[in-house]
């Protein structure tokens, strides 16, 4: 699962960035503009995101993403803690709203909460498309009953996948949510991948269901 948090003040971001780190991997800012960037990537499963930020406010970023129909959860900080501001975040699209300062326990659970609504976190650690059983990261993954071996990134991107499937991945998408920005490899790396999850899945006939769109990126869909 990936985070990103957008939050002007430099200590409240890193002691946020701390606390989700423990569960999940975390992408932060402090700048409101950088924020929306990174949110319209559409590659988090989840937004922490502070109402007064510099540039353009939460509740601009929040407007801007449901407007291009961006559905990735997010949740509002606020050292607001009127009634008037959290119904506007929610009726903008905001999925939940956390006056500061919180607890821990508190951000950890409401994050938690989103995701699991959004489907992104179920109740089961097996994820499942057809015949393919994904059974977290440090297992093998089950092919029509069968076991096989996948690297830490293979796993990562079939997890990606099939959390999308049927949606279409572009390879910038698909680079950023594995590899990160920050990454040493190129795009190119995306390929490579999708190349090495095919002959995996050839003996099933599985390698089919990773179509590619050409010109943009793959999708993962039923033959």
């Amino acid at each position: 699962m990936k985070i990103l948090v957008v939050e002007d003040h430099k200590t409240v971001l890193d002691t946020i960035v701390a606390i989700l780190s423990e569960d999940y991997e975390v992408d932060s800012t402090t700048q409101g503009d950088e924020g929306l960037f990174l949110a319209q990537q559409n590659i988090y499963d989840c937004i922490v995101l502070d109402v007064m930020l510099p540039e353009i406010n939460g509740f601009d970023i929040v407007k801007e993403l449901r407007n291009a129909q961006i559905k990735t959860p997010v949740l509002l900080l606020t050292a607001k803690d009127s009634l008037e501001d959290r119904v506007h975040g929610l009726i903008l699209g905001a999925d939940d709203y956390l006056v500061k300062p919180f607890q821990a326990a508190e951000l950890t659970a409401r994050v938690h909460a989103l995701l699991r609504r959004s489907g992104s976190l179920t109740n089961e650690k097996t994820v499942k498309f057809l015949g393919i059983e994904l059974l977290g990261k440090e297992n093998p993954i089950c092919v029509n009953r069968e076991e096989v071996k996948l690297t830490s990134k293979q796993y990562e991107l079939m997890e990606y996948l099939i959390h999308n499937n049927g949606k279409i991945l572009t390879r910038e998408q698909i680079f950023d949510r594995i590899w990160g920005y920050d990454s040493d490899t190129t795009i190119g790396i995306v390929e490579v991948y999708v190349h090495q999850l095919r002959k995996k899945f050839e003996q099933f006939g599985y390698d089919q269901c990773i179509k590619t769109v050409r010109g943009i990126g793959y999708i993962l869909k039923e033959k």
